[in-house]
Protein backbone atom coordinates (compact mmCIF):
# COMPACT_ATOMS: atom_id res chain seq x y z
CA UNK A 1 0.00 0.00 0.00
CA UNK A 2 2.15 3.07 1.07
CA UNK A 3 5.55 1.76 0.65
CA UNK A 4 5.01 0.34 -3.10
CA UNK A 5 3.08 4.30 -3.35
CA UNK A 6 5.94 5.57 -1.89
CA UNK A 7 8.34 3.50 -4.17
CA UNK A 8 6.28 3.96 -7.15
CA UNK A 9 6.32 7.77 -7.42
CA UNK A 10 9.54 8.55 -5.96
CA UNK A 11 11.26 7.16 -9.18
CA UNK A 12 10.48 9.97 -11.24
CA UNK A 13 9.99 14.13 -10.40
CA UNK A 14 6.55 15.16 -10.60
CA UNK A 15 5.51 16.99 -13.33
CA UNK A 16 5.26 20.76 -12.11
CA UNK A 17 3.87 23.00 -14.32
CA UNK A 18 4.75 26.59 -14.82
CA UNK A 19 3.17 30.06 -14.02
CA UNK A 20 1.68 31.49 -16.90
CA UNK A 21 1.68 30.86 -21.17
CA UNK A 22 5.21 30.01 -22.65
CA UNK A 23 5.31 31.40 -26.14
CA UNK A 24 8.09 30.63 -28.60
CA UNK A 25 9.16 31.99 -32.10
CA UNK A 26 8.97 30.12 -34.73
CA UNK A 27 11.84 31.79 -36.66
CA UNK A 28 14.29 32.82 -34.05
CA UNK A 29 13.15 30.31 -30.64
CA UNK A 30 13.01 33.33 -28.84
CA UNK A 31 10.31 32.20 -25.89
CA UNK A 32 8.34 34.91 -24.27
CA UNK A 33 6.00 34.74 -20.91
CA UNK A 34 2.24 36.08 -21.25
CA UNK A 35 0.58 36.11 -17.49
CA UNK A 36 -2.24 33.71 -17.93
CA UNK A 37 -5.15 35.53 -16.24
CA UNK A 38 -8.62 36.99 -17.79
CA UNK A 39 -9.03 39.05 -20.16
CA UNK A 40 -11.05 41.78 -18.04
CA UNK A 41 -8.22 41.89 -15.41
CA UNK A 42 -5.72 41.90 -18.22
CA UNK A 43 -4.81 45.61 -18.57
CA UNK A 44 -4.99 47.50 -21.98
CA UNK A 45 -3.43 50.95 -23.47
CA UNK A 46 -5.77 53.74 -23.46
CA UNK A 47 -7.71 52.68 -20.17
CA UNK A 48 -8.85 55.29 -17.42
CA UNK A 49 -8.77 55.09 -13.40
CA UNK A 50 -10.51 57.67 -11.19
CA UNK A 51 -7.74 56.35 -8.19
CA UNK A 52 -4.22 54.71 -8.39
CA UNK A 53 -4.78 52.68 -4.77
CA UNK A 54 -2.42 53.29 -1.79
CA UNK A 55 -0.70 50.81 0.25
CA UNK A 56 -2.11 49.96 3.45
CA UNK A 57 -1.25 52.29 6.28
CA UNK A 58 0.76 50.77 9.02
CA UNK A 59 1.63 52.96 12.06
CA UNK A 60 5.14 53.49 13.79
CA UNK A 61 5.57 54.18 17.10
CA UNK A 62 8.28 56.85 17.06
CA UNK A 63 8.18 56.72 20.95
CA UNK A 64 9.86 53.12 20.59
CA UNK A 65 13.21 52.74 19.32
CA UNK A 66 13.34 51.12 16.49
CA UNK A 67 15.78 48.45 15.78
CA UNK A 68 18.92 49.44 13.69
CA UNK A 69 20.31 45.75 12.81
CA UNK A 70 17.29 44.84 11.49
CA UNK A 71 17.72 41.69 9.29
CA UNK A 72 16.95 41.85 5.55
CA UNK A 73 17.04 39.18 2.87
CA UNK A 74 19.43 39.99 0.24
CA UNK A 75 17.53 37.87 -3.08
CA UNK A 76 20.42 37.79 -6.11
CA UNK A 77 19.82 40.16 -8.72
CA UNK A 78 19.48 38.72 -12.38
CA UNK A 79 19.37 40.51 -15.09
CA UNK A 80 17.60 39.79 -18.18
CA UNK A 81 17.15 43.02 -20.14
CA UNK A 82 13.05 42.27 -20.04
CA UNK A 83 11.07 44.96 -21.67
CA UNK A 84 7.66 44.34 -19.95
CA UNK A 85 6.49 47.99 -18.16
CA UNK A 86 3.11 49.38 -17.82
CA UNK A 87 3.01 53.33 -17.62
CA UNK A 88 0.33 55.83 -15.81
CA UNK A 89 -0.10 59.17 -15.83
CA UNK A 90 -2.28 61.96 -14.20
CA UNK A 91 -4.33 63.53 -17.09
CA UNK A 92 -5.78 67.25 -16.90
CA UNK A 93 -8.96 65.83 -15.76
CA UNK A 94 -7.59 64.02 -12.91
CA UNK A 95 -7.67 60.75 -14.37
CA UNK A 96 -5.42 58.27 -14.58
CA UNK A 97 -4.23 57.03 -18.40
CA UNK A 98 -2.44 53.60 -19.05
CA UNK A 99 -0.74 55.05 -21.80
CA UNK A 100 2.10 52.44 -21.99
CA UNK A 101 1.72 48.51 -21.76
CA UNK A 102 3.93 45.31 -22.84
CA UNK A 103 2.52 42.31 -21.50
CA UNK A 104 5.45 39.70 -22.76
CA UNK A 105 8.06 38.82 -20.48
CA UNK A 106 11.44 37.11 -21.95
CA UNK A 107 11.84 34.72 -18.45
CA UNK A 108 10.22 32.74 -16.57
CA UNK A 109 7.75 34.03 -13.51
CA UNK A 110 9.37 31.63 -11.38
CA UNK A 111 13.01 29.90 -11.50
CA UNK A 112 12.82 26.49 -12.64
CA UNK A 113 14.19 25.53 -8.92
CA UNK A 114 11.18 27.37 -6.95
CA UNK A 115 8.51 25.60 -9.08
CA UNK A 116 7.64 23.08 -6.33
CA UNK A 117 6.90 26.17 -3.99
CA UNK A 118 4.20 27.50 -6.06
CA UNK A 119 0.22 27.10 -4.65
CA UNK A 120 -1.01 25.11 -8.00
CA UNK A 121 2.09 22.70 -8.23
CA UNK A 122 2.36 20.83 -4.28
CA UNK A 123 -0.65 19.76 -2.29
CA UNK A 124 -1.84 16.74 -0.10
CA UNK A 125 -2.01 13.96 -2.38
CA UNK A 126 -2.92 10.30 -1.53
CA UNK A 127 0.61 9.16 -0.77
CA UNK A 128 1.09 11.61 1.75
CA UNK A 129 -1.95 10.57 3.32
CA UNK A 130 -0.89 7.18 3.71
CA UNK A 131 2.47 8.74 4.90
CA UNK A 132 1.15 10.77 8.00
CA UNK A 133 -1.08 8.85 9.17
CA UNK A 134 1.22 6.03 8.93
CA UNK A 135 3.34 7.55 10.98
CA UNK A 136 1.35 9.15 13.40
CA UNK A 137 0.87 5.64 14.28
CA UNK A 138 4.56 5.58 15.08
CA UNK A 139 4.38 8.58 16.92
CA UNK A 140 6.38 10.37 14.48
CA UNK A 141 4.60 13.94 13.55
CA UNK A 142 3.95 15.73 10.43
CA UNK A 143 7.70 17.34 9.91
CA UNK A 144 9.68 14.15 10.17
CA UNK A 145 7.18 12.12 8.11
CA UNK A 146 8.19 15.04 5.52
CA UNK A 147 11.96 14.60 5.89
CA UNK A 148 11.54 10.94 5.63
CA UNK A 149 9.52 11.01 2.60
CA UNK A 150 12.04 13.67 1.00
CA UNK A 151 15.04 11.06 1.49
CA UNK A 152 12.59 8.56 0.08
CA UNK A 153 11.94 11.11 -3.27
CA UNK A 154 15.51 12.11 -3.34
CA UNK A 155 14.81 16.13 -2.58
CA UNK A 156 12.61 18.57 -1.54
CA UNK A 157 11.33 19.31 -4.76
CA UNK A 158 10.28 16.17 -5.62
CA UNK A 159 7.79 15.69 -2.75
CA UNK A 160 5.38 17.87 -4.20
CA UNK A 161 4.64 19.11 -0.42
CA UNK A 162 6.19 21.81 1.99
CA UNK A 163 6.32 20.83 5.69
CA UNK A 164 3.61 23.23 6.03
CA UNK A 165 1.60 21.34 3.70
CA UNK A 166 1.71 18.46 5.75
CA UNK A 167 1.63 20.11 9.46
CA UNK A 168 -1.90 21.82 7.78
CA UNK A 169 -2.97 18.03 6.89
CA UNK A 170 -2.76 16.56 10.20
CA UNK A 171 -4.12 19.76 11.92
CA UNK A 172 -6.95 18.98 9.91
CA UNK A 173 -7.20 15.57 10.23
CA UNK A 174 -7.05 16.20 14.03
CA UNK A 175 -9.72 18.09 14.11
CA UNK A 176 -11.90 16.03 11.72
CA UNK A 177 -11.17 13.11 13.95
CA UNK A 178 -11.52 14.67 17.24
CA UNK A 179 -15.32 14.48 16.65
CA UNK A 180 -15.44 11.01 16.10
CA UNK A 181 -12.19 9.39 17.88
CA UNK A 182 -14.44 7.34 20.76
CA UNK A 183 -16.47 6.01 18.31
CA UNK A 184 -13.90 4.67 15.92
CA UNK A 185 -12.15 3.17 19.48
CA UNK A 186 -14.99 1.58 20.44
CA UNK A 187 -15.84 0.27 16.40
CA UNK A 188 -12.38 -0.71 16.37
CA UNK A 189 -12.38 -3.04 19.92
CA UNK A 190 -16.13 -4.30 19.08
CA UNK A 191 -15.02 -5.44 15.86
CA UNK A 192 -12.21 -7.67 17.41
CA UNK A 193 -14.50 -8.82 19.24
CA UNK A 194 -16.77 -10.07 16.21
CA UNK A 195 -13.61 -11.73 14.84
CA UNK A 196 -11.83 -12.78 18.00
CA UNK A 197 -13.96 -15.41 20.07
CA UNK A 198 -11.55 -14.78 23.39
CA UNK A 199 -11.23 -11.21 22.74
CA UNK A 200 -14.14 -9.41 25.22
CA UNK A 201 -15.41 -5.71 25.16
CA UNK A 202 -18.15 -4.10 26.95
CA UNK A 203 -18.51 -0.23 26.94
CA UNK A 204 -21.49 1.72 27.82
CA UNK A 205 -22.39 5.54 26.26
CA UNK A 206 -24.56 8.25 28.12
CA UNK A 207 -27.63 8.96 26.80
CA UNK A 208 -26.31 11.83 24.54
CA UNK A 209 -23.67 9.28 23.19
CA UNK A 210 -20.88 10.24 25.18
CA UNK A 211 -18.46 7.37 26.13
CA UNK A 212 -18.72 6.72 30.02
CA UNK A 213 -16.52 3.93 30.15
CA UNK A 214 -14.70 0.60 28.40
CA UNK A 215 -13.38 -2.21 29.34
CA UNK A 216 -11.35 -5.00 27.20
CA UNK A 217 -9.29 -8.05 27.44
CA UNK A 218 -7.89 -10.16 25.03
CA UNK A 219 -6.30 -13.55 24.82
CA UNK A 220 -2.75 -12.78 26.23
CA UNK A 221 -4.71 -10.95 28.98
CA UNK A 222 -7.00 -13.47 29.57
CA UNK A 223 -4.24 -16.15 29.68
CA UNK A 224 -2.03 -14.24 32.02
CA UNK A 225 -5.52 -13.83 34.28
CA UNK A 226 -6.15 -17.79 35.13
CA UNK A 227 -2.49 -18.37 35.45
CA UNK A 228 -1.46 -15.29 37.61
CA UNK A 229 -4.74 -13.40 38.85
CA UNK A 230 -4.86 -15.20 41.89
CA UNK A 231 -4.28 -11.33 43.57
CA UNK A 232 -5.11 -8.52 41.27
CA UNK A 233 -3.89 -4.68 41.54
CA UNK A 234 -6.60 -2.01 40.49
CA UNK A 235 -5.09 1.49 40.08
CA UNK A 236 -7.06 4.07 39.01
CA UNK A 237 -4.60 6.75 39.88
CA UNK A 238 -3.21 7.44 36.20
CA UNK A 239 -3.48 10.73 34.08
CA UNK A 240 -6.31 11.45 32.85
CA UNK A 241 -6.71 11.95 28.68
CA UNK A 242 -7.77 15.26 27.30
CA UNK A 243 -11.73 14.21 27.58
CA UNK A 244 -10.71 14.17 31.53
CA UNK A 245 -10.61 10.05 31.02
CA UNK A 246 -8.59 7.86 32.87
CA UNK A 247 -6.79 5.05 31.73
CA UNK A 248 -7.30 2.19 34.80
CA UNK A 249 -5.09 -1.14 34.09
CA UNK A 250 -4.74 -4.24 36.08
CA UNK A 251 -1.89 -5.92 37.05
CA UNK A 252 -0.69 -9.32 37.93
CA UNK A 253 2.18 -11.03 38.68
CA UNK A 254 4.09 -13.92 36.95
CA UNK A 255 6.27 -16.29 37.90
CA UNK A 256 9.49 -14.04 37.90
CA UNK A 257 8.13 -11.24 39.50
CA UNK A 258 7.45 -9.39 36.66
CA UNK A 259 4.03 -7.26 36.18
CA UNK A 260 1.51 -8.84 33.79
CA UNK A 261 -1.60 -7.09 32.25
CA UNK A 262 -4.58 -8.68 32.70
CA UNK A 263 -6.94 -6.30 31.55
CA UNK A 264 -7.35 -2.64 30.69
CA UNK A 265 -10.02 0.02 30.82
CA UNK A 266 -10.79 3.31 30.74
CA UNK A 267 -13.30 4.98 32.58
CA UNK A 268 -14.97 8.78 32.49
CA UNK A 269 -15.47 9.01 36.38
CA UNK A 270 -14.54 7.77 40.12
CA UNK A 271 -18.68 6.72 41.04
CA UNK A 272 -19.43 3.45 43.29
CA UNK A 273 -21.87 3.18 39.67
CA UNK A 274 -19.15 3.29 37.12
CA UNK A 275 -16.77 1.31 39.27
CA UNK A 276 -19.94 -1.69 40.14
CA UNK A 277 -20.58 -1.71 36.36
CA UNK A 278 -16.45 -1.94 35.59
CA UNK A 279 -15.75 -4.96 38.25
CA UNK A 280 -19.10 -6.70 36.19
CA UNK A 281 -17.60 -6.49 33.26
CA UNK A 282 -14.65 -8.06 34.39
CA UNK A 283 -16.62 -11.04 36.11
CA UNK A 284 -18.25 -11.71 33.08
CA UNK A 285 -15.14 -11.86 30.55
CA UNK A 286 -12.78 -14.12 33.11
CA UNK A 287 -15.82 -16.15 34.61
CA UNK A 288 -14.77 -15.36 37.90
CA UNK A 289 -13.87 -12.66 40.58
CA UNK A 290 -9.88 -12.44 41.67
CA UNK A 291 -9.20 -13.86 45.64
CA UNK A 292 -7.70 -11.08 45.90
CA UNK A 293 -7.67 -7.45 44.75
CA UNK A 294 -5.44 -4.34 45.70
CA UNK A 295 -6.14 -1.01 45.20
CA UNK A 296 -5.97 2.84 46.67
CA UNK A 297 -7.71 3.68 49.88
CA UNK A 298 -10.19 5.20 47.51
CA UNK A 299 -13.49 4.34 49.70
CA UNK A 300 -16.13 4.20 46.58
CA UNK A 301 -13.93 1.69 45.05
CA UNK A 302 -14.20 -0.04 48.54
CA UNK A 303 -17.51 -0.06 48.33
CA UNK A 304 -18.34 -1.50 45.00
CA UNK A 305 -15.82 -4.15 45.67
CA UNK A 306 -17.78 -5.17 48.32
CA UNK A 307 -21.31 -4.82 46.75
CA UNK A 308 -20.28 -6.58 43.16
CA UNK A 309 -17.26 -8.95 44.67
CA UNK A 310 -18.38 -9.60 47.93
CA UNK A 311 -16.56 -13.36 48.00
CA UNK A 312 -12.95 -11.14 46.99
CA UNK A 313 -10.85 -9.62 49.55
CA UNK A 314 -9.83 -6.55 49.85
CA UNK A 315 -6.15 -5.14 50.39
CA UNK A 316 -4.64 -1.83 50.16
CA UNK A 317 -1.35 -1.29 48.43
CA UNK A 318 1.19 -0.30 50.08
CA UNK A 319 2.59 1.84 47.97
CA UNK A 320 0.24 4.20 47.90
CA UNK A 321 0.26 4.61 51.54
CA UNK A 322 3.95 5.04 51.88
CA UNK A 323 4.39 7.35 49.09
CA UNK A 324 2.02 9.90 51.24
CA UNK A 325 4.64 9.45 54.08
CA UNK A 326 7.04 12.20 53.51
CA UNK A 327 4.20 14.93 52.75
CA UNK A 328 2.11 13.71 55.88
CA UNK A 329 5.38 13.59 58.18
CA UNK A 330 7.26 16.22 56.68
CA UNK A 331 9.97 15.94 54.63
CA UNK A 332 12.55 16.92 57.51
CA UNK A 333 11.87 14.21 59.59
CA UNK A 334 12.12 11.70 57.10
CA UNK A 335 15.03 12.93 54.87
CA UNK A 336 17.42 14.06 58.22
CA UNK A 337 16.87 11.00 60.32
CA UNK A 338 15.80 6.96 60.14
CA UNK A 339 12.24 7.63 60.69
CA UNK A 340 11.24 6.31 57.41
CA UNK A 341 13.95 3.72 57.28
CA UNK A 342 12.95 2.20 60.30
CA UNK A 343 9.02 2.35 59.46
CA UNK A 344 9.92 0.77 55.88
CA UNK A 345 11.70 -2.26 57.72
CA UNK A 346 8.40 -3.47 59.28
CA UNK A 347 6.06 -2.51 56.85
CA UNK A 348 7.77 -3.96 53.92
CA UNK A 349 8.15 -7.50 55.26
CA UNK A 350 5.85 -10.52 55.87
CA UNK A 351 8.30 -12.24 58.42
CA UNK A 352 7.28 -10.55 61.47
CA UNK A 353 4.48 -11.44 63.77
CA UNK A 354 1.89 -9.12 64.54
CA UNK A 355 2.83 -8.98 68.01
CA UNK A 356 6.34 -8.19 67.12
CA UNK A 357 5.31 -5.49 64.08
CA UNK A 358 2.92 -3.55 67.17
CA UNK A 359 5.73 -3.26 69.50
CA UNK A 360 8.36 -2.41 66.40
CA UNK A 361 5.85 0.17 65.21
CA UNK A 362 4.99 1.77 69.10
CA UNK A 363 8.92 1.66 69.75
CA UNK A 364 9.20 3.68 66.55
CA UNK A 365 6.22 6.26 66.67
CA UNK A 366 7.60 6.87 70.91
CA UNK A 367 11.04 7.72 69.85
CA UNK A 368 10.11 10.43 67.26
CA UNK A 369 7.56 11.79 69.45
CA UNK A 370 4.53 10.82 67.00
CA UNK A 371 1.86 9.42 69.12
CA UNK A 372 -0.89 12.05 68.29
CA UNK A 373 -0.26 11.88 65.01
CA UNK A 374 -3.42 12.03 63.44
CA UNK A 375 -2.63 10.50 59.88
CA UNK A 376 -0.17 7.84 61.16
CA UNK A 377 -3.11 7.12 63.84
CA UNK A 378 -5.35 6.43 61.03
CA UNK A 379 -3.21 4.28 58.41
CA UNK A 380 -2.38 2.00 61.54
CA UNK A 381 -6.58 1.73 62.21
CA UNK A 382 -6.35 0.10 58.47
CA UNK A 383 -3.36 -1.90 59.54
CA UNK A 384 -4.92 -5.42 58.76
CA UNK A 385 -5.42 -4.36 55.02
CA UNK A 386 -2.34 -3.50 54.17
CA UNK A 387 0.11 -4.59 56.48
CA UNK A 388 1.90 -8.02 55.59
CA UNK A 389 2.15 -8.93 58.91
CA UNK A 390 -1.58 -9.43 59.46
CA UNK A 391 -1.78 -11.50 56.79
CA UNK A 392 1.38 -14.16 56.45
CA UNK A 393 -0.42 -17.06 55.63
CA UNK A 394 -2.27 -15.39 52.82
CA UNK A 395 -0.95 -15.64 49.09
CA UNK A 396 0.13 -12.04 47.78
CA UNK A 397 2.03 -13.57 44.71
CA UNK A 398 4.56 -11.46 45.54
CA UNK A 399 2.51 -7.92 44.58
CA UNK A 400 2.71 -6.13 47.44
CA UNK A 401 6.42 -5.97 47.36
CA UNK A 402 7.01 -5.93 43.80
CA UNK A 403 4.21 -3.94 42.81
CA UNK A 404 6.14 -0.40 44.29
CA UNK A 405 9.02 -0.77 41.75
CA UNK A 406 6.57 -0.82 38.63
CA UNK A 407 4.50 1.72 40.25
CA UNK A 408 7.53 4.07 40.42
CA UNK A 409 8.64 3.61 37.12
CA UNK A 410 5.14 4.59 36.42
CA UNK A 411 5.49 7.51 38.15
CA UNK A 412 8.72 8.58 36.73
CA UNK A 413 6.97 8.30 33.42
CA UNK A 414 4.16 10.47 33.95
CA UNK A 415 5.85 13.32 35.20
Amino acid sequence: MASNTLADVGDDAPNYQLRGIEQVSPNTGTKRYIPDSPSSLTPAEGMLFDTEGQKDFRPVDTLVEQPSDRWVRRVPSKRTGCQAAIRIKLTDAKKYLLYHFIEAYNHDFVHQEDLHLLKENRGINRAHEEMINKMSHLNIGPVRAFNIMKEVYGGFDKVGATKVDFRNFKKELNLFIGEFDAEMFVKRLMRKKEFLPNFSCEYEMTDEGVLKCIFWADEDMKRNYYMFGDVISFDATYKRNKYNMMFVPFTGIDNHNRNVTLGAAILGSETAETYSWLLRAIKNAYGYAPPVIVTDQDPVMKKAIADVWPESRHRLCMWHIMDKLTTKVGAALCSNTDFKKRLSAVVWTDSLLPEAFEAERAAIIHDFGLTDHEWLTYIYGLRESWIPAYYREEEMSGLMRTSSSAKARASEKRS
